[in-house]
């Protein structure tokens, strides 16, 4: 004899019979695609290196004499300053991105498949 609940119903049953046994749409992720975040990484990895660049040139150009350490210096903090800021530029793209994509399946969903509000028309 199956167990009831407090309400009369079996607590072996679906607590209601509307809603399906398995969702057919896919599972929600925060995650971007993996070939956004390779992008991504890569593109931190280019900016450091931009940065580096940079940061050794400059040091180069106003040195004169010995000046190894300072040239590794400014490679370093060069690579480090252009890789955090570039870091933030990637975050920023992914969840915009990853909106964008949550605002295309809602408007899928929906029905209306063109990227404009049915009410207005082109100019």
């Amino acid at each position: 004899m199956p167990t009831t609940t407090g309400q009369g119903e079996s607590a072996n049953e679906p607590y209601d019979g509307r809603v399906p046994e398995e969702l057919d749409q896919r599972p929600l992720s925060a995650l971007p695609s993996p070939a956004a975040r390779i992008a991504a990484f890569a593109a931190i990895l280019l900016g450091g290196l931009a940065g580096g660049l940079i940061g050794y040139s400059l040091v180069r150009v106003q040195c004169e004499g010995e000046c190894g350490a300072g040239r590794g210096l400014g490679a370093l903090f060069g690579a480090i300053a252009a890789g955090i800021g570039m870091s933030v530029v990637a975050v920023l793209v992914l969840r915009a991105v990853g909106e964008w994509k949550d605002i295309e399946d809602k408007r899928t969903s929906s029905g209306s498949t063109s990227g404009r509000s049915p009410s207005r028309r082109p100019r």
